[in-house]
């Protein structure tokens, strides 16, 4: 029986900013870009742009003036990454 426990945090971070949580992040953000991507009008770029935190992370954006519009009105993101199993909650709120 465990009586104690002790968090490594030190290589916790090393896993969340490793190879393999990098290609998971990597893996989901592809899949949100394709499932934006298909809500949109043909031609219109969406894209990834890969970055470090805390851990490894990655944000999808639609390169084009009317991506706002798109979302105000249809919640292309905010879809695309429930659809992807990712739970989204407004930053406001928490």
């Amino acid at each position: 029986m465990i009586t104690s426990f002790e968090l490594d945090h030190r290589g916790v971070r090393e896993i969340l900013i490793g190879d393999e949580v990098r290609a998971l992040v990597d893996g989901v953000a592809e899949d949100v870009r394709a499932r934006v991507q298909a809500k949109l009008p043909p031609g219109t770029r969406v894209e990834i742009r890969k970055y470090t935190s805390d851990r490894g992370a990655a944000a999808v954006t639609v390169a084009d003036i009317r991506g706002m519009a798109w979302q105000a009105r249809d919640g292309i993101l905010t879809r695309s990454a429930g659809e992807a199993g990712i739970e989204v909650k407004d930053w406001r709120t928490g």
